[in-house]
């Protein structure tokens, strides 16, 4: 059996009784967060390190703001912080423009500047099992209150809402909720994830696949009935060039207009790894694949040791923003749906090694996407041979060099892959489609 976590959005049907008290969640969420940020800015500062999630939660469970929520919901908000600034810590010292995690407020200032007031924008609020109640007969959850919220702190009190999701679909075994307030139509809808168990199913067939995780083409795929996939990475690159800029234009780097571009571009990255890893696994089913070989790239950004490399102004922004572990375990889920293993194997050399014959040699690749092979007169694409590489587990073999693969191999499929661009709308679709569907 195979376990599975699915999100269904569901709209909240008595939204003008259960607003009130949403809002106030949402609220109280900004405030640990702000909380918890002041308190970890403070050990930043006094000893280099950020608290983690544990030590977050042993310092702020005694703390007013902590009681605003239940206490599985206030420990989610803790760890999203921890998550955010090992996020930041990670990418400060190659990405000048990183900035550590925002405080969750806007402020408002008279004409002599002095500060009025400010407010809190309603955060998502995440209910976790020991906080919910599922009547899957009714349509209806119970959320339980934080204990500021309640009128007597021990009282068992909650928030029932009424919800409904698209037709078609039973929600049970539910695991979590989310609480998440969409500023375009002032209403807060829930997301419900739920488990779900389905039988594994076989293998689509025995070929290998190779994929090769890169900048320029975020992912390189090669089959071994002779078939190559390019996908570049141009919507993610403009994404990481266009939302920081447009961040660092607000006034206030944690209010709502920041808040709403970090969204944003969140969701753009989120639903561009999803399609990829769509297209793929729907690729492998197609050419029989039962196994899928990805280039493990730990290591990537360290250099022997174990300080940061510098690729660049510009390289160091993109691959700092490269999302490869997270799109590895996206791979692996959808695949597995399938019967496809996902297998990470060493990437070293495979992008200067020549598929055809087994020479290694850096000078061959001779210039940006052009790999050309002084042996064996072989000229392809480079990302193409990598993952052709990759798929053969180039360092998998008992010989210390890779084997030859003769001479007379057909690379027409390494010289000339076929590409895939992003639509928002459509997901990953060959190049000559998305072209000519433009307006």
């Amino acid at each position: 059996m195979l376990e599975l976590h699915r999100t269904h959005r569901a709209k909240v049907l008595n939204h003008s009784q259960v607003e009130d008290s949403l809002d106030r969640h949402g609220w109280s969420a900004s405030k640990l967060w702000n909380v918890a940020n002041y308190h970890s800015r403070q050990v930043w500062e006094k000893t280099g390190e950020i608290p983690d999630h544990g030590d977050l939660k042993d310092e702020l469970k005694t703390h007013t703001n902590y009681k605003g929520l239940h206490s599985q919901s206030s420990q989610r908000v803790l760890e999203e912080l921890a998550e955010a600034f090992n996020s930041w810590y990670g990418k400060r010292k190659s990405d000048t423009r990183a900035n550590p995690p925002g405080y969750r407020k806007k402020n408002y200032y008279d004409q002599q500047g002095r500060r009025v007031h400010e407010e809190h924008p309603r955060s998502t609020v995440t209910w976790k099992q020991n906080g919910i109640r599922h009547d899957s007969k009714n349509n209806r959850v119970r959320l339980s209150k934080g204990a500021n919220h309640k009128e007597h702190p021990k009282a068992w009190e909650y928030i029932l809402v009424e919800y409904e999701t698209r037709p078609g679909v039973t929600v049970e075994n539910l695991q979590q909720i989310r609480a998440v307030y969409d500023k375009a139509t002032g209403r807060w809808e829930l997301h419900l994830v739920c488990k779900d168990e389905i039988e594994t199913p076989n293998a689509p067939g025995n070929e290998t696949a190779g994929v090769d995780l890169g900048i320029c083409n975020f992912a390189a795929v090669s089959y071994s009935t002779e078939d190559a996939d390019l996908y570049p990475g141009n919507r993610l690159k403009q994404d990481g060039y266009y939302f920081p800029k447009e961040i660092a234009k607000c006034d206030d780097s944690g209010g709502e207009e920041a808040t709403r571009l970090h969204h944003k571009w969140s969701e753009r990255r989120t639903h561009f790894l999803h399609s990829l890893a769509k297209h793929i696994v729907e690729r492998c089913v197609e050419k029989r694949v039962g196994r899928i070989n990805v280039g493990n790239l730990d290591g990537v950004r360290e250099d022997e040791n174990g300080e940061s490399k510098n690729w660049g102004r510009h390289g160091n922004l993109d691959l700092h923003g490269w999302a490869f572990d997270r799109f590895t375990n996206i791979l692996t889920y959808k695949a597995k749906v399938e019967g496809i293993a996902v297998v990470e194997v060493s990437e070293r050399d495979t992008s200067k090694t020549c598929c055809v014959c087994g020479r290694e040699d850096d000078s061959q690749r001779v210039e940006r996407g052009l790999y050309a092979c002084e042996v064996c007169d072989a000229a392809f694409n480079a990302d193409v041979n990598g993952a052709e590489n990759i798929r053969l587990e180039l360092n998998q073999s008992n010989s210390e060099s890779a084997p030859s693969l003769g001479g007379d191999r057909s690379t027409g499929w390494l010289a000339q892959p076929g590409v895939n661009l992003h639509d928002l709308s459509r997901g990953f679709q060959p190049r000559t489609e998305v072209v000519d569907c433009k307006p």
